[in-house]
């Protein structure tokens, strides 16, 4: 591995070097979890590409004319500084290491007879993201099933320009922060083909209680409780007890599905419609995970999870924001 590309576990993967999803997904790895493998492409790959384009001058430029945070403004500014990124080119050094990184994976991890080349999933991680005290998340662009080299650079060369969007450049406005101080890392994970997915939460969001981990959960992809798609299931686990005390088994109309061409939502199967999407037994298996992320990171914790074939993948936590101070 070189500057531009470090592997998912990797010691040197800190805040700076591969943005806040990617500093946590490496702490959980190291720790053991059940995290799918990848590899980081580090802030450094993106400031070679904005450095090699010539891009900051035009990025200044767009944000000088954003005076306030107005959506029309921002939009303005956001799709200049797109153009930019998407007329700029990749180094041969920083596609080269991709591409190694990429193919590594996909040897470790053969796909199907049929299939060419393992699906991962390609995940923005900016450098002010996933802090406590920062809600940060979704700011950026994540890109599902992709297959194949040349479609994960594509990936990563949008996920760069996701940086300004004017969502992002409004974000850090108002945080006050500077946007020459900031850069995007990204994550390249094996796209775990969910029957399952969903959140956890460490601790009860709706009432502070830490005694109480909180469940959502929903068929297919996370993408779909993600976007507000579908209303999903809530378990509540009582975690001194590791017993189940609530559950709310909604309709689930719709699920985020892999496809050729990507990912799309299709209608649940009547069969499933109804259905709880976990039984006791897994959401109290989900609530230890839960507690051992928290006991790591010694706060309550947002993760989120997937479940293929029985067996879970934790694929992000981060720090709950603003949590209710009550008791538990």
């Amino acid at each position: 591995m070189n500057l531009f590309v470090l592997p998912l576990s990797d010691p040197q993967a800190d805040l700076a070097t591969v943005g806040g999803k990617g500093v946590s997904l490496a702490r959980l790895t190291r720790a053991g979890l059940p995290v799918p493998d990848g590899f980081h492409v580090t802030t450094e790959a993106y400031r070679h590409f904005v450095d090699a384009n010539n891009l900051q001058p035009g990025v200044l430029a767009a944000l000088e004319r954003v005076a306030t945070v107005q959506s029309a403004t921002l939009e303005i500014a956001a799709q200049a500084i797109g153009r930019l990124f998407a007329d700029g080119a990749m180094s041969p050094e920083t596609s080269a290491a991709i591409r190694s990184a990429y193919d590594a994976l996909d040897s470790r991890h053969p796909w199907p007879t049929g299939h060419l080349s393992s699906p991962v999933a390609v995940r923005s991680s900016a450098t002010a993201e996933d802090l406590p005290g920062a809600s940060f998340a979704g700011q950026q662009d994540t890109y599902l099933n992709i297959c194949g080299a040349e479609a994960v650079l594509q990936a990563v060369q949008r996920c760069w320009a996701s940086l300004w969007t004017g969502r992002a450049i409004a974000y850090r406005l108002r945080q006050g922060i500077a946007p020459d101080s900031v850069a995007l890392a990204v994550v390249v994970q094996l796209l775990v083909p969910a029957d399952a997915a969903g959140v956890l939460f460490t601790a009860n969001p709706l009432t502070g209680k830490r005694s109480e981990a909180v469940i959502n959960a929903a068929w297919g992809l996370g993408e779909a409780i993600v976007g507000g798609l579908v209303t999903p299931d809530t378990i509540t686990v009582d975690k001194n007890t590791g017993r189940v005390i609530r559950r709310e088994t909604c309709g689930k109309r719709v699920m985020t599905v892999r496809t050729a061409a990507g990912t799309e939502e299709q209608p649940v199967p009547d069969a499933l419609k109804n259905e709880a999407v976990l039984s006791d037994e897994q959401a109290v298996e989900l609530t230890r995970y839960g507690s051992r992320i928290e006991d790591l990171y010694g706060i309550p914790m947002d993760i989120e999870w997937t479940l293929e074939g029985g067996q879970f993948a934790i694929v992000q936590a981060r720090p709950i924001t603003a949590l209710m101070d009550e008791g538990g």
